[in-house]
């Protein structure tokens, strides 16, 4: 028997990743097991939360047009629809960005004590911020890390100049330490480009980390809990025609998503039992991505990606296809595991 009735799945976002949070969690509610569970998707920006649908067990799909959407009762995570008062008893988070991968919405949940899909509100708040998750990551010792250096806005700008040009090699990836889809990156391969690459980066936060390029060949891997053990699912390379894996690459076909990846099984089991090792030491829960390079000197760790994307062309769907995973049981184990 389910341990809950009513799923409220959150999506859209106030940052840049909006529109992509969106088509994620319009695809996770529609393989949310719909004969176990009454699905309501929430849409959520700026404060303003409303129900955009609603799928009672075995029934159809209900649509609220925009102007008459109902409105999510924030004092007790409700909504009143049809006339009927429903208390939401899990959540589904599907925001890319803040507040739903920052912490901050995982520590409203957390005060109401309503149980949710993602890491907690402190390991959400260490992994979205790439300066601070890379800091912990480093002193575990598991992984590899590129050289970089950071700055916050408002810092003098010459002396962070000068260290960047003494201390790593170019090319560097210039990025704001909060934010996904890569909004505000920005590969830098002369000294002179630096600064205006790091303004750019501050209009999508104020902290940015610059980080020494890694040559080699990136590969993607998430991992989750299936309520006995942490399990990895098949590693996939990521292989792109532009300079990165940047926004077009990654949502308008610029790239090949390799999955499985075409690797021996030694580096296959190195970058799956590197995930794990990663989901247990941030804290993780639900489905994590963590993203590498493999250089000749071994495996370099990227980002972790608490809320990777959940589009039907998004790498952890492809993953779960890959593993022979039905989505609809791999939504059901989340859901009921974490």
């Amino acid at each position: 028997m389910a341990k809950y009735s009513a799923i409220a799945v959150i999506y859209g976002s106030d940052s840049s990743e909006s529109e992509v949070s969106c088509r994620s969690g319009e695809f996770v509610a529609s393989r949310i097991d719909g004969n176990v569970y009454d699905i309501y998707e929430v849409y959520a920006r700026f404060g303003k939360w409303s129900l955009v649908a609603c799928k009672k067990k075995n029934s159809m799909r209900v649509t609220f047009p925009e102007e008459a959407r109902p409105m999510v009762d924030k004092n007790d995570f409700s909504v009143t629809v049809l006339g009927e008062k429903v208390t939401f008893d899990y959540a589904y988070i599907v925001q890319h960005g803040a507040p739903g991968e920052n912490g901050q919405l995982q520590g409203y949940l957390e005060m109401l004590r309503i149980p949710f899909s993602t890491c907690d509100s402190f390991s959400c708040a260490v992994a979205f911020d790439k300066y601070s998750c890379k800091c912990y990551v480093k002193e575990l010792g598991i992984v590899k890390c590129a050289p970089d250096a950071f700055i916050r806005q408002g810092h003098v700008e010459a002396p962070f100049r000068d260290y960047v040009e003494k201390n790593l090699k170019f090319p560097v990836f210039v990025k704001p330490t909060q934010g996904g889809s890569s909004f505000g990156v920005t590969r830098v391969t002369d000294i002179d480009a630096l600064m205006p690459a790091v303004r750019f980066a501050f209009s999508e936060n104020p902290a940015v980390l610059v980080e020494q390029g890694v040559s080699g060949r990136e590969f993607t891997c998430a991992a989750y809990f299936d309520g006995d053990s942490i399990k990895a699912l098949p590693v996939t390379e990521i292989v792109t025609s532009n300079e990165y894996f940047d926004y077009d690459a990654k949502y308008n076909g610029n790239s090949q998503e390799i999955c499985p990846a075409q690797i021996d099984e030694d580096t296959t089991a190195l970058i799956q039992r590197t995930s794990c090792k990663l989901y247990m030491a941030l804290g993780c829960k639900g489905v994590v991505r963590m993203d590498y390079i493999l250089a000749e000197d071994g495996l370099y760790f990227l980002e972790v990606n608490i809320i990777p994307g959940m589009t039907s062309a998004s790498l952890v769907p492809k993953m779960v296809r890959a593993a022979g995973i039905d989505m609809t049981d791999f939504l059901s184990n989340i859901i009921e595991h974490s």
